[in-house]
């Protein structure tokens, strides 16, 4: 089955620097994104999901503004998955961008598994709906 990048757009509540810990910080990842969490040395994380591990590597880190994780999965060789974090010069709501891949006829249930898991970032945010 083919792999295709999704993007997905999304306004927060949320401030840049608070919504950096939430894709950052471990304790604060299993909050709304996964259910367990290893980091060993800065750079590589271990994701479960249900019991299954899925590893990658943190490539780029800027605060506040972009967290990008390189998947480890053979696989998967390519894939990422990508935070990217702005603020609208009007509104001053914060932009939250994110990049991911899935299989090309599953983008449907990709988006709105997304959806649930921004749903409770913004829960555990407290940033509104």
């Amino acid at each position: 089955m083919k792999r295709v990048k999704i993007t997905l757009e999304f306004i927060l509540k949320a401030s840049p620097t608070l919504l950096y810990q939430f894709f950052t910080s471990p304790s604060e990842l299993i909050r709304w994104f996964c259910d367990d969490i290893e980091v060993t040395g800065e750079t590589l994380y271990v994701f479960s999901w249900g019991g299954y591990p899925e590893a990658a590597r943190l490539t780029e880190d800027i605060e506040d503004e972009v967290v990008h994780f390189e998947w480890l999965d053979d696989d998967r060789e390519g894939e990422y998955l990508e935070y990217r974090i702005s603020q609208s010069p009007v509104t001053s709501e914060t932009i939250l961008e994110v990049t991911d891949f899935c299989d090309e006829d599953e983008v449907k249930e990709q988006k709105a598994l997304w959806e649930s898991q921004i749903k409770a970032l913004k829960k555990e945010t407290g940033s509104g709906n």
